[in-house]
C-alpha cells in the first residue's frame, strides 16, 4: 500500500445549528482514486473545501502531502489543484491560450510547451486553436482538468466533476481521470452517482448524517450484502448502451 497523501481524522464542522460534519476520519492512498459517495448536502463539498484551505474545521485535523491544513496552509496550497463543480475557463480563449495564460501565472518556463503536453494528454490538441465558447461540455471539462494539473500537484481535488453532463462527456471526463491516477496523481473526487464511484475509485466512502458510515474497496463494499443467488435474467441493454451504440463512443 503506497503512504497515505491524505489523512483525516475526527474531522467536524458546524454552520451555526447545523452539524455538516461530526467526526469524519478516512486516508487516501498516494497514486489512487478515492471516492467519497453522499447525497446533495451530505458534507461532501464542505470536506473538500477544509481540505484546499478554503474553510477552517472546527475541530480534528487534516493532512495534504505531508501538510496539516490548519498550521501549513501555504505548503498544502502548493501541493494541491481544485477542480469545482462548474468548468473554470475563459470562454473567449482558445483552449491553448487558456493553458498558456495559467502557466504563466505561475512562473513555468516554456508555458507553451506545457500547454502543448496537457493539449496531446487529453485529447484537445486538434481543438487547441478554437475558442472554448465553441467546446462541448465535455472538453470543457477536460480543459479545466488540464488547467488544474499546471504545476503538477500531487494532489487534485475534483468536486463532482460530471454534474450536468451528457453521458458520453461523463466518459471522457471520466477517461481523464483515470489517465490522472495512471501518471501518479492522488484523485480525491465527491461524487453522488453510485456508477461514477464503481467505475473510477480504488477505495469508495460514504458520507451520511455528517459521518463516514463505509470505507473500503468495491469488493470490500459487496460483501456487507447477502451472496447474490444465480438465476438466468436475459439481459436488456440499458438507455446508456442504446445512446453509445446510436451517437458511437470516441
Amino acid at each position: 500500500m503506497n503512504a497515505a497523501a491524505i489523512q483525516v481524522k475526527g474531522l467536524e464542522k458546524s454552520y451555526k445549528n447545523l452539524e455538516v460534519l461530526r467526526g469524519v476520519d478516512f486516508d487516501v492512498a498516494a497514486g489512487s482514486i478515492f471516492a467519497l459517495l453522499g447525497s446533495n448536502g451530505a458534507g461532501k463539498t464542505t470536506v473538500v473545501k477544509i481540505l484546499a484551505t478554503l474553510l477552517k474545521a472546527d475541530a480534528g485535523t487534516a493532512k495534504v502531502n505531508g501538510f496539516d491544513v490548519a498550521t501549513q496552509p501555504a505548503e498544502v496550497r502548493e501541493s494541491i489543484s481544485l477542480t469545482g463543480q462548474f468548468a473554470a475557463v475563459d470562454e473567449i480563449l482558445s483552449g491553448r491560450e487558456n493553458l498558456v495564460l495559467l502557466a504563466r501565472l505561475r512562473h513555468l518556463k516554456d508555458p507553451g510547451s506545457v500547454a502543448n503536453g496537457l493539449l496531446e494528454r487529453f485529447s484537445l490538441a486538434d481543438a487547441a486553436a478554437r475558442k472554448v465558447a465553441t467546446y462541448s461540455g465535455g472538453m470543457r471539462r477536460r480543459l479545466d482538468i488540464a488547467m488544474s494539473l499546471i504545476g503538477n500537484p500531487p494532489v487534485i481535488f475534483l468536486d463532482e466533476p460530471t454534474t450536468g453532463l451528457d453521458p458520453q462527456a461523463r466518459l471522457e471526463v471520466w477517461d481523464a481521470v483515470r489517465e490522472l491516477a495512471a501518471q501518479g496523481t492522488t484523485v480525491l473526487l465527491t461524487t453522488q452517482y453510485l456508477d461514477e464511484a464503481e467505475q473510477l475509485a480504488d477505495r469508495i466512502a460514504i458520507l451520511h448524517g455528517g459521518r463516514i458510515i463505509v470505507n473500503g474497496t468495491l469488493a470490500e463494499l459487496k460483501q456487507m450484502l447477502p451472496p447474490a443467488e444465480v438465476e438466468y435474467v436475459e439481459k436488456q441493454p440499458t438507455l446508456e448502451d442504446v445512446f453509445l451504440a446510436v451517437v458511437g463512443h470516441q
